[in-house]
């Protein structure tokens, strides 16, 4: 057993601090008096036994054998709680035991209370080989591999005393290896996991920061956790989860009765633990797994939906992919008690899930064996119970669209042909990239065409699927990929139909929005996992800015260029050779090519980053450039302003110009 949840010890930190409040106040209904009731509230000791506590419980419903935790209680020496035998491996011992040692005492005239004596007692016992451990040391071709976690529930001022106290249990570890060498009864630690919890009371700020899981050396991984003495059962059930592999499960709409009223019902949630393979054995099918963070911790649950329930039957037995053992997180709750109960009366309940296409499918069953109660993951494909299918109906029984086409071009893309070995050359490396190209190129490849709607299409983007084939894009490529793109915008804003083929897709019905979504979702994916060069970049972002367009009109350049040829052709036929140039059409045609030279395709309308006043503004520079500029301003060095009439004399010119026509009159 390979693994560190084999051997896991807890060190309690039984100092006078623990004997602290956790300064949470307790809500209890008193009866109403006149003399006031002090708040009562835990001690960090009671907090921290109640949450180890439950961390076993948890561990013990789920793995009744083969899961082997300890307890060490450390104050001026390290206490001995239990041993890795299995008469001590049980809650009934483990909290005789802890009513005994009691909560610490606040004040205390020894100086020689510390943490560590129970740290050097914890590294001894991982060195202690359990009996599992003792039977394949009988076995002479055995290698028998010592693997543990280590976790202390302590105190500490800052993040330097945490440092202290892991370079401490660095220097232990390597020291018990040592001597583990040496001596028959001990076993050499191979790796060692150490969790460091740091409590304080809830009142207060600690000066410990939390931190990941590193590698402090070969054989040691540590992370630290500071949490509020009121959260450490959060804490540790958050911990559990990855310490033993377990996944979380929250069954909702569980009807059951009121205690004041018989007659009524209400829908109530429980939360489960189990394995986590009941839920990644649907990893990669149609299934949906609606993961949610759980209010009030920081993991992930599953939300399953309560079916109506069944007798457990032999004729409703169902072919199942895992089975694991479930315990509830809140084991003193009403709900709990009532859902296992009921399960526990030999009844069991069915679970649904959302499937990506669309509706509910039963996927998991809850269900009693033997007084324990168990999640099963049902088998929501094609049951190998069944008979084989027939020739006539292919390799998927009723299932016949299967692209047997692109598999054939897809073995042909990757065949691998022996080399000539050449000692410059690693022997596995061409295999290594033939496996890195075949991940990539299979990551997003659809096995019928009936769960696709981009290979039903390859009319339209059958250049897209074959270059982005390429390891590297030229910039033809890129071009040629760009073009398709523009191609099948121009086609979503003509808001023309997708022609589906008539073979009984799931999509035939859809409607044309939902279509193009998905052809443009399809297109990136295959596009984003084909390839990471440059070039592959460029047409990813090109899809990408068309996609999130929403257009009124989509203008192709081809199209453009079509509509300014049009537009000089009716001017030749209906405009004399003096009529002025139709800004009109000139504006339009040269914002349409304009269009056609940034990208392609423009928004004649909005959308994207052109809005309605970058078109008629664009269009009014277009217009201006046209006009011919003032006659003054050009006569006019540069420099000086030009004057709007120039030719204006003084005034007293008019008068002198009028005595002169009447002179000549005379």
């Amino acid at each position: 057993m390979n693994e560190f949840n084999h051997k896991t010890v807890f060190v309690l930190d039984h100092t006078p601090y623990f004997g602290i409040s956790c300064e949470s106040p307790i809500d209890c209904d008193f009866i109403k008096s006149k003399i006031p009731i002090p708040p009562i509230s835990k001690s960090l000791w009671t907090c921290a036994v109640e949450a180890s506590v439950e961390y076993c419980r948890i561990a013990w419903d789920l793995f009744p054998s083969g899961r082997l935790i300890r307890f060490v209680v450390s104050d001026t020496a390290a206490h001995i709680v239990n041993t890795w035998n299995v008469a001590t491996q049980s809650l009934t011992h483990v909290m005789n035991a802890m009513s005994m040692v009691s909560v610490p005492p606040r004040q205390s005239q020894a100086n020689d209370y510390s943490v560590i004596h129970g740290l050097r007692a914890a590294i001894e016992a991982l060195a202690e080989p359990t009996d599992f451990q003792k039977e394949l040391l009988q076995g002479n071709d055995q290698v028998v591999y010592n693997l543990g976690r280590v976790i202390c529930i302590t105190s500490a001022r800052d993040d330097a005393s945490m440092k202290s106290l892991e370079d401490i249990f660095r220097t232990v570890l390597v020291q018990q290896n040592s001597i583990s060498a040496n001596h028959k009864d001990y076993l050499k630690i191979d790796q060692c996991h150490l969790v460091i919890i740091n409590l304080y009371p809830s009142n207060m700020e600690s000066m410990v920061n939390n931190r990941a899981l590193i590698e402090i050396s070969p054989i040691l991984k540590s992370e630290i956790h500071s949490n509020k003495a009121n959260k450490i059962s959060n804490k540790l059930t958050h911990l559990i989860l990855p310490h033993f592999d377990l996944a979380s499960t929250t069954v909702t709409g569980i009807p059951m009765k009121e205690e004041q009223n018989a007659s009524s019902s209400a829908n109530y949630d429980v939360e489960i633990f189990h394995g986590r393979n009941a839920h990644s054995v649907f990893l990669g099918t149609e299934l949906v797994l609606p993961h949610s963070i759980k209010e009030g911790s920081d993991y992930e649950t599953v939300t399953l939906k309560w079916c109506t329930p069944r007798s457990c039957g032999s004729s409703e037995m169902q072919p199942c992919l895992a089975q694991c053992r479930v315990t509830p997180v809140d084991v003193t709750s009403r709900p709990s008690s009532c859902l296992i109960n009921f399960l526990l009366n030999g009844r069991s309940v069915l679970l649904e899930m959302p499937k990506k296409s669309g509706g509910k499918i039963t996927s998991h069953l809850l269900s009693a064996h033997g007084g324990e109660i168990f999640i099963h993951s049902l088998n929501t494909a094609r049951s190998c119970l069944e008979d084989p299918p027939s020739i006539s109906e292919g390799g998927g029984g009723r299932v016949t669209d299967y692209r047997i086409n692109d598999f054939g071009q897809f073995m042909q893309m990757h065949r691998i042909v022996p080399l000539k070995p050449i000692p410059e050359r690693n022997p596995d490396e061409n295999l290594l990239k033939m496996r890195t190209k075949l991940s990539k190129s299979s990551r997003y490849w659809p096995l019928t065409l009936g769960t696709t709607i981009l290979y039903n299409l390859r009319q339209f983007v059958d250049v897209i699927l074959v270059l982005t084939q390429k390891p590297e894009l030229t910039d033809e490529d890129v071009l040629q990929c760009q073009k398709t793109v523009y191609q099948l915008a121009a086609l979503e804003g003509r808001q023309e139909s997708l022609a589906l083929p008539n073979m009984g897709h799931r999509l035939k019905g859809a409607k044309r929005e939902e279509q193009y979504r998905l052809l443009w979702a399809e297109l990136e994916m295959v596009v984003s996992h084909t390839g990471s060069s440059v070039g592959h970049k460029a047409v990813l972002k090109c899809i990408r800015d068309c996609r999130s367009r929403t257009p009124i009109e989509i203008v192709d350049k081809d199209d453009a260029a079509a509509d300014a040829h049009r537009a000089s052709v009716i001017r030749a036929t209906t405009d004399s050779p003096m009529s002025p140039p139709h800004s009109s059409v000139g504006d339009a045609t040269a914002l349409l090519l304009g269009a056609g030279r940034s990208g392609g395709t423009k928004k004649i309308l909005g959308g994207g980053t052109r809005s309605l006043f970058d078109v008629l503004a664009s269009t009014e520079r277009v217009q201006s450039q046209k006009r011919i500029d003032f006659s003054g301003r050009l006569c006019t060095p540069s420099g000086q302003v030009a004057k709007l009439y120039p030719n204006l004399g003084t005034k007293e010119e008019p008068a002198a110009a009028a005595q002169a026509r009447q002179a000549d009159v005379k």
